[in-house]
Protein backbone atom coordinates (compact mmCIF):
# COMPACT_ATOMS: atom_id res chain seq x y z
CA UNK A 1 0.00 0.00 0.00
CA UNK A 2 0.74 3.91 -1.11
CA UNK A 3 3.40 4.72 1.90
CA UNK A 4 2.49 8.60 1.62
CA UNK A 5 -1.47 7.36 1.76
CA UNK A 6 -0.73 5.29 5.10
CA UNK A 7 1.53 8.33 6.53
CA UNK A 8 -1.18 11.05 5.80
CA UNK A 9 -3.73 8.54 7.55
CA UNK A 10 -2.37 8.90 10.73
CA UNK A 11 -1.73 12.65 10.54
CA UNK A 12 -5.53 12.65 9.96
CA UNK A 13 -6.03 10.22 12.82
CA UNK A 14 -3.75 13.02 15.11
CA UNK A 15 -5.73 16.01 14.00
CA UNK A 16 -8.86 15.23 14.24
CA UNK A 17 -8.31 12.88 17.38
CA UNK A 18 -6.97 15.57 18.83
CA UNK A 19 -10.32 17.95 19.16
CA UNK A 20 -12.45 14.60 19.47
CA UNK A 21 -13.15 13.60 15.84
CA UNK A 22 -12.80 10.52 14.12
CA UNK A 23 -11.22 11.99 10.74
CA UNK A 24 -13.56 10.30 7.95
CA UNK A 25 -13.55 13.89 6.26
CA UNK A 26 -10.05 13.46 6.14
CA UNK A 27 -10.07 10.44 5.47
CA UNK A 28 -12.36 10.52 2.43
CA UNK A 29 -10.62 13.48 1.06
CA UNK A 30 -7.40 11.38 1.10
CA UNK A 31 -9.37 7.94 -0.54
CA UNK A 32 -10.84 10.17 -2.81
CA UNK A 33 -7.41 11.49 -4.69
CA UNK A 34 -6.88 7.54 -4.83
CA UNK A 35 -9.56 6.67 -6.98
CA UNK A 36 -11.16 4.25 -4.53
CA UNK A 37 -14.73 3.27 -4.98
CA UNK A 38 -17.30 4.65 -2.52
CA UNK A 39 -17.98 1.53 -0.88
CA UNK A 40 -14.79 1.06 -0.22
CA UNK A 41 -14.47 4.56 1.18
CA UNK A 42 -17.38 4.51 3.00
CA UNK A 43 -16.11 1.01 4.86
CA UNK A 44 -12.90 2.51 5.64
CA UNK A 45 -14.15 5.63 6.99
CA UNK A 46 -16.33 4.74 9.14
CA UNK A 47 -14.16 1.84 10.35
CA UNK A 48 -11.31 4.48 10.97
CA UNK A 49 -14.07 6.44 12.54
CA UNK A 50 -14.45 4.08 15.57
CA UNK A 51 -10.44 3.77 15.61
CA UNK A 52 -10.08 7.24 16.00
CA UNK A 53 -12.62 8.39 17.92
CA UNK A 54 -12.71 5.80 20.21
CA UNK A 55 -9.24 6.68 21.39
CA UNK A 56 -9.87 10.24 21.83
CA UNK A 57 -12.81 9.31 24.16
CA UNK A 58 -10.83 6.90 26.23
CA UNK A 59 -8.44 9.88 26.46
CA UNK A 60 -11.30 12.91 27.21
CA UNK A 61 -13.14 10.87 29.09
CA UNK A 62 -10.44 9.73 31.30
CA UNK A 63 -9.82 13.17 32.21
CA UNK A 64 -13.47 14.22 32.93
CA UNK A 65 -14.65 15.46 29.63
CA UNK A 66 -17.53 13.75 29.06
CA UNK A 67 -21.61 14.28 29.41
CA UNK A 68 -23.86 11.88 29.07
CA UNK A 69 -26.81 14.11 29.52
CA UNK A 70 -25.73 16.39 26.67
CA UNK A 71 -25.24 13.95 23.75
CA UNK A 72 -27.86 11.40 24.59
CA UNK A 73 -30.68 13.75 23.12
CA UNK A 74 -28.51 13.73 20.07
CA UNK A 75 -27.77 10.43 19.79
CA UNK A 76 -31.65 9.20 20.05
CA UNK A 77 -32.23 10.55 16.83
CA UNK A 78 -29.08 10.28 15.09
CA UNK A 79 -28.64 6.27 15.16
CA UNK A 80 -31.94 5.10 13.35
CA UNK A 81 -31.14 8.04 11.03
CA UNK A 82 -27.34 6.42 10.71
CA UNK A 83 -29.23 3.03 10.07
CA UNK A 84 -31.50 4.48 7.32
CA UNK A 85 -28.76 6.55 5.35
CA UNK A 86 -26.56 3.29 5.33
CA UNK A 87 -29.43 1.56 3.86
CA UNK A 88 -29.30 3.93 0.75
CA UNK A 89 -27.73 2.60 -2.69
CA UNK A 90 -26.11 5.75 -3.54
CA UNK A 91 -24.45 5.92 -7.32
CA UNK A 92 -20.83 6.92 -7.88
CA UNK A 93 -22.64 10.16 -8.68
CA UNK A 94 -24.88 10.88 -6.43
CA UNK A 95 -21.58 9.56 -3.40
CA UNK A 96 -19.64 12.29 -5.34
CA UNK A 97 -21.94 15.40 -4.75
CA UNK A 98 -22.95 15.19 -1.64
CA UNK A 99 -19.59 14.36 -0.23
CA UNK A 100 -18.10 17.08 -2.04
CA UNK A 101 -20.14 19.20 -0.27
CA UNK A 102 -19.52 17.86 3.07
CA UNK A 103 -16.16 18.29 2.32
CA UNK A 104 -16.54 21.94 1.56
CA UNK A 105 -18.67 22.78 4.66
CA UNK A 106 -15.62 20.70 6.60
CA UNK A 107 -13.24 22.65 4.84
CA UNK A 108 -14.39 25.97 6.18
CA UNK A 109 -14.88 24.42 9.74
CA UNK A 110 -11.04 23.77 9.83
CA UNK A 111 -9.96 26.38 8.75
CA UNK A 112 -12.02 28.86 11.16
CA UNK A 113 -11.76 26.74 14.00
CA UNK A 114 -10.29 28.56 17.22
CA UNK A 115 -8.61 26.87 19.77
CA UNK A 116 -10.15 27.73 23.26
CA UNK A 117 -8.17 30.18 26.08
CA UNK A 118 -7.11 28.63 28.64
CA UNK A 119 -10.07 29.64 31.10
CA UNK A 120 -12.32 27.99 28.44
CA UNK A 121 -10.59 24.79 28.49
CA UNK A 122 -10.21 25.18 32.92
CA UNK A 123 -13.73 25.85 32.83
CA UNK A 124 -16.57 22.36 32.58
CA UNK A 125 -19.76 23.14 31.89
CA UNK A 126 -22.57 21.42 30.46
CA UNK A 127 -25.98 22.42 29.67
CA UNK A 128 -29.06 20.06 27.82
CA UNK A 129 -30.06 21.67 24.70
CA UNK A 130 -33.35 21.58 23.28
CA UNK A 131 -35.20 18.64 21.70
CA UNK A 132 -36.31 21.19 19.03
CA UNK A 133 -32.71 21.98 17.85
CA UNK A 134 -30.88 18.20 18.81
CA UNK A 135 -34.03 16.52 16.69
CA UNK A 136 -33.18 17.74 13.17
CA UNK A 137 -29.55 18.27 13.73
CA UNK A 138 -28.94 14.69 14.84
CA UNK A 139 -31.28 13.56 11.95
CA UNK A 140 -28.99 15.24 9.62
CA UNK A 141 -26.08 14.07 10.94
CA UNK A 142 -26.64 10.67 12.06
CA UNK A 143 -28.37 10.37 7.90
CA UNK A 144 -24.86 11.51 6.45
CA UNK A 145 -23.02 9.47 8.93
CA UNK A 146 -24.59 6.39 7.58
CA UNK A 147 -24.61 7.67 3.46
CA UNK A 148 -21.28 8.49 3.02
CA UNK A 149 -19.28 7.15 5.99
CA UNK A 150 -18.93 10.37 8.41
CA UNK A 151 -19.52 10.07 11.71
CA UNK A 152 -20.86 14.06 12.18
CA UNK A 153 -18.77 14.73 15.54
CA UNK A 154 -17.01 17.95 12.98
CA UNK A 155 -20.56 19.06 12.75
CA UNK A 156 -21.82 18.93 16.05
CA UNK A 157 -19.00 20.34 17.94
CA UNK A 158 -19.76 23.81 16.64
CA UNK A 159 -22.78 23.43 16.70
CA UNK A 160 -22.44 22.92 21.07
CA UNK A 161 -19.78 25.34 21.24
CA UNK A 162 -22.06 27.85 19.11
CA UNK A 163 -25.12 27.39 21.49
CA UNK A 164 -22.72 27.65 24.82
CA UNK A 165 -24.32 23.97 26.09
CA UNK A 166 -20.62 22.90 26.95
CA UNK A 167 -17.20 23.68 27.16
CA UNK A 168 -14.48 22.92 24.39
CA UNK A 169 -12.97 19.44 25.78
CA UNK A 170 -16.73 18.53 26.90
CA UNK A 171 -17.81 18.62 23.60
CA UNK A 172 -14.56 17.03 22.04
CA UNK A 173 -15.52 13.70 24.37
CA UNK A 174 -19.17 13.89 23.78
CA UNK A 175 -18.34 14.28 19.83
CA UNK A 176 -15.98 10.90 20.03
CA UNK A 177 -19.13 9.24 21.78
CA UNK A 178 -21.81 10.67 18.99
CA UNK A 179 -18.72 9.33 15.97
CA UNK A 180 -18.45 6.08 17.44
CA UNK A 181 -22.17 5.02 17.81
CA UNK A 182 -23.03 6.12 14.70
CA UNK A 183 -20.27 4.53 12.72
CA UNK A 184 -20.80 1.66 14.43
CA UNK A 185 -24.56 2.16 13.51
CA UNK A 186 -23.66 2.56 9.34
CA UNK A 187 -21.12 -0.62 9.43
CA UNK A 188 -23.64 -2.08 10.71
CA UNK A 189 -26.72 -1.50 8.33
CA UNK A 190 -24.05 -2.19 5.67
CA UNK A 191 -23.44 -5.75 6.99
CA UNK A 192 -27.17 -6.20 6.58
CA UNK A 193 -27.15 -4.97 3.58
CA UNK A 194 -24.42 -6.71 2.14
CA UNK A 195 -22.56 -3.72 0.76
CA UNK A 196 -19.82 -3.61 3.80
CA UNK A 197 -16.33 -3.58 1.83
CA UNK A 198 -12.66 -3.99 4.02
CA UNK A 199 -11.02 -4.41 1.35
CA UNK A 200 -7.29 -2.98 2.19
CA UNK A 201 -8.93 -1.52 5.12
CA UNK A 202 -6.03 -3.07 7.98
CA UNK A 203 -3.27 -0.84 6.97
CA UNK A 204 -4.86 1.82 7.37
CA UNK A 205 -6.48 0.85 10.59
CA UNK A 206 -2.86 0.29 12.12
CA UNK A 207 -1.48 3.48 10.68
CA UNK A 208 -5.00 5.53 11.97
CA UNK A 209 -4.43 4.05 15.33
CA UNK A 210 -0.72 5.11 15.99
CA UNK A 211 -2.08 8.98 14.66
CA UNK A 212 -5.02 8.61 17.14
CA UNK A 213 -2.90 7.76 20.10
CA UNK A 214 -0.89 10.84 19.49
CA UNK A 215 -3.44 13.01 18.93
CA UNK A 216 -5.78 12.12 21.64
CA UNK A 217 -3.09 12.90 24.31
CA UNK A 218 -2.41 16.05 22.79
CA UNK A 219 -5.55 17.04 22.85
CA UNK A 220 -6.91 16.43 26.07
CA UNK A 221 -3.87 17.93 27.74
CA UNK A 222 -3.90 20.91 25.90
CA UNK A 223 -2.51 22.03 22.92
CA UNK A 224 -2.87 24.36 19.53
CA UNK A 225 -2.85 22.66 15.86
CA UNK A 226 -4.14 25.94 13.86
CA UNK A 227 -1.47 25.05 11.27
CA UNK A 228 -2.12 21.43 10.87
CA UNK A 229 -5.99 22.06 10.62
CA UNK A 230 -5.39 24.04 8.02
CA UNK A 231 -3.33 22.27 6.27
CA UNK A 232 -5.90 19.41 6.04
CA UNK A 233 -8.62 22.07 5.43
CA UNK A 234 -6.96 22.68 1.94
CA UNK A 235 -6.95 19.22 1.45
CA UNK A 236 -10.00 18.68 1.98
CA UNK A 237 -11.13 21.73 -0.75
CA UNK A 238 -9.38 20.42 -3.29
CA UNK A 239 -10.92 17.15 -2.59
CA UNK A 240 -14.08 18.56 -2.87
CA UNK A 241 -13.26 20.45 -6.52
CA UNK A 242 -12.38 17.20 -7.68
CA UNK A 243 -14.93 15.47 -6.87
CA UNK A 244 -17.29 18.11 -8.51
CA UNK A 245 -15.31 18.51 -11.48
Amino acid sequence: MDGFLLFFVSLIACVYAAVGHGGATGYLALMSFYGIPSTVMATAALTLNVVTAGISFSAYAREGFFSFRLILPFLMVSIPFAYIGASLKLSESQFGWILGIVLLVSALRMWFYKSASAKEQADKFVKVPPFWITTPAGALLGFLSGAIGIGGGVFLSPLVILMGWADSKTTAGCSALFIILNSITGLTARHLGDSLDFQHILPLTVFALVGACLGSYWGAKGSTQTGLRRLIALVLSVAAVKLFL
